[in-house]
């Protein structure tokens, strides 16, 4: 079982979040950015740098996870994909991608796109809080802990 962090716009609060349950529990956690994301020194942690180029980072991340790995992003088309391969995806604001609601969440996402290029709304989702940040504690901390009990039981 790993971490992925789809590091290029993953908030700093929430990477501090997963950085401490990396060493808590002992799980290689990979953030994966087009530029080097700062992290402490860990033999838990580390950082992976790939081509700059559209969704670059994204490619690199569903070629390499597993069933049982956890993937970290905001990017829905990528949840798509890591939900298709099996493994848990959950945003930065603590939303879970389950096979229930990907379709939908990719639906809306693509429906929002066309308004937005079409100038019809504006904007993106609201700022960053301290209820995100919380909600993806509680969130992250279910999931990982479901992993780490699955992954036991294979041994």
């Amino acid at each position: 079982m790993k971490i992925w962090i789809d590091a290029d716009a993953c908030p700093g609060a929430i990477k501090e979040i997963v950085f401490k349950a990396a060493e808590r529990v002992k799980v290689q956690t990979h953030l994966v950015a087009n530029q080097h994301i700062k992290s402490p020194p860990s033999a838990y942690i580390s950082s992976i740098v790939v081509p700059k180029g559209f969704d670059a980072a994204d490619a690199y991340i569903v070629q390499n996870i597993s069933e049982n790995d956890l993937v970290i992003t905001a990017d829905i088309p990528l949840a798509d994909l890591v939900v298709k391969k099996g493994a848990i995806a959950i945003n930065p604001r603590g939303e879970l991608y389950n096979e229930g609601n990907i379709t939908e969440r990719l639906s809306m996402r693509n429906f929002t796109q066309v308004l937005r290029e079409g100038g019809l709304i504006q904007g993106g989702p609201p700022q960053f809080g301290a209820g995100d940040k919380q909600k993806f504690a509680s969130t992250f901390d279910k999931y990982l802990n479901i992993l780490i009990k699955k992954d036991k039981l294979k041994l």
